[in-house]
């Protein structure tokens, strides 16, 4: 028997106010759950209906479940396990512009809509020269997008109040601005009219977040028992930790519209989000970044085993510690942040793959750990061993014949390659390709004494040594 609002009695009968482009779990677990707990705590009165950004996704089962799933929030509470379940019932439905087109575009035509949310991952806000918007559908989210809000101001005969605030939340820097650049481009390259262009830019808002909250996704685990306990299927539990945060950096009249920090949520509008997300990517991010390939290096699967574990934990611990020394963030209670991350890392409910947060290990480090080195050596001080040691374990891990790395493919290339490395002039070699790599880094790294030596002696000691060795085992412990 599936989930259905006829057997949940679940109702949604508010107007839909908001377009969520991604169907995605995050999204589900995030963005669907704050507006849930918005219209049951206040009276925002939204619905939420879904695009589906790509040519596969999972649209359909969304609608065979009329939009509703179950959400699973886990972590401590007061030191003590707990867990909340949390019926999701104000999405009402999804639409895949792949096999209806017509039926996106007639979103737009809906006069109660306001928002766009978005998490279309870091490689969905990009401008493609060859996307048109006769495409149907054009094959970007910017590009889709610009479509539906073309629409939107023929239809409504470029009426100013007609605009849409445009929430996005993909990991990128700037990510409203960075969309609104999008748009503008292919505006121009699709000769659309100035008075469009103006209505784009003053009838619409883009403001730009950062989103905190660690969702694993399907609780594979434990998901017979939970659908035992609820008596019925459904294929869209999705299961987050219950620690969550928003930083919106928004002009006031969104502020207004969409009050999430006036319900009791952990919602920060802000006039500067630079600080949080320096502070969320450098320590919640850089420390999963830094522990992926040593824990795996140690045999270890998940974030809370590594963390737990009596050496790898001592690695994890001192990595979060030289993060920490290297911020300056006026304002904003760092080792606060940081104690409570490692809360979360011990949440005893989720098994959150180390394997899975290796995705794109490389620009991961680049953007999340490096900093920090890069930062610690600008104020006069030696790069830290446990930030740099990561960068080694990479290089070592890649070149594992059990491990498959999922990354670029021309980084995969150049540190794999057709043959593992295996002596030292091997590894040489790949971390000269590695440092030197410009595309990646942006700087030759290899050039920044005395980093390209530092870690090709860390690359050696691994192989040699063992990775315990960087984590304050026993002499002799394996």
């Amino acid at each position: 028997m599936r989930i259905s609002r006829a057997l949940t009695k679940a109702e949604c009968k508010h107007p839909v106010r908001v377009l969520q482009f991604g169907e995605g779990n995050f999204l589900r677990a995030f963005v669907d759950w704050i507006i849930q707990e918005m219209n049951d705590r206040g009276d925002f009165g939204a619905a939420v209906k879904v695009v589906q950004p790509i040519d596969f996704g999972r649209v359909k089962e969304l609608n065979e479940q009329e939009g509703l799933y179950n959400l699973f929030l886990t972590g401590l509470k007061d030191g003590q396990p707990s867990k909340e379940r949390k019926l999701v019932d104000c999405v009402v439905g999804g639409i895949n512009p792949y096999q209806d087109y017509d039926a996106y575009l007639a979103e737009a035509e809906n006069p109660d809509l306001r928002f766009v949310v978005s998490n279309t991952t870091e490689a969905g806000i990009v401008y493609k020269a060859n996307d048109k918007i006769f495409n149907n559908p054009p094959t970007t989210f910017p590009g889709k997008l610009l479509a539906l809000l073309h629409h939107r101001f023929k239809h409504f005969e470029g009426d100013m109040d007609k605009g849409l605030h445009m929430i996005p939340c993909e990991l990128i820097d700037r990510n409203g601005e960075t969309l609104k650049e999008c748009l503008l481009q292919f505006a121009d390259r699709w000769s659309l009219s100035d008075e469009f262009k103006t209505w784009l830019v003053e009838a619409n808002t883009f403001s730009n977040t950062l989103v905190d909250r660690i969702v694993p996704g399907y609780p594979k685990d434990s998901a017979e028992e939970i659908l035992k306990e609820l008596g019925y299927d459904d294929q869209l539990l999705v299961e987050g930790e219950n620690f969550h945060f928003w930083a919106i950096q928004a002009p006031e009249k969104v502020r207004e519209e969409f009050p999430a920090d006036k319900t009791g949520l952990n919602v920060v509008f802000t006039d500067d989000l630079a600080p949080y997300r320096t502070r969320k990517v450098r320590i919640l991010n850089g420390t999963h970044t830094a522990m992926v390939p040593v824990g795996l290096l140690a045999g270890i699967e998940t974030v809370r085993e590594t963390v737990e574990d009596e050496n790898v934990g001592r690695f994890v611990a001192k990595a979060m510690e030289d993060i920490v020394a290297s911020l300056d963030l006026p304002g904003q209670d760092v080792q606060a942040y940081a104690d409570d991350v490692l809360t979360r890392f011990r949440n005893p409910y989720i098994r959150h793959f180390l394997k899975d947060i290796s995705l794109n290990s490389f620009p991961k480090y680049k953007t999340r750990v490096l900093p920090s080195v890069l930062e610690t050596i600008e104020r006069g001080g030696e790069a830290p061993e446990s930030l740099l040691l990561p960068l080694a374990a990479y290089v070592v891990l890649y070149n594992e014949p059990s491990f498959e790395p999922r990354d670029n493919a021309d980084i995969v290339s150049m540190v794999r390659g057709d043959k593992l490395a295996e002596t030292e002039e091997d590894f040489r070699a790949k971390v000269e390709a590695v440092m030197g790599h410009a595309p990646l880094w942006g700087d030759n790294l290899a050039d920044v004494a005395p980093l390209k030596e530092a870690v090709l002696k860390l690359v050696m000691e691994i192989k040699t040594e063992g990775i315990l060795k960087f984590c304050g085992a026993k002499a002799g412990q394996a």
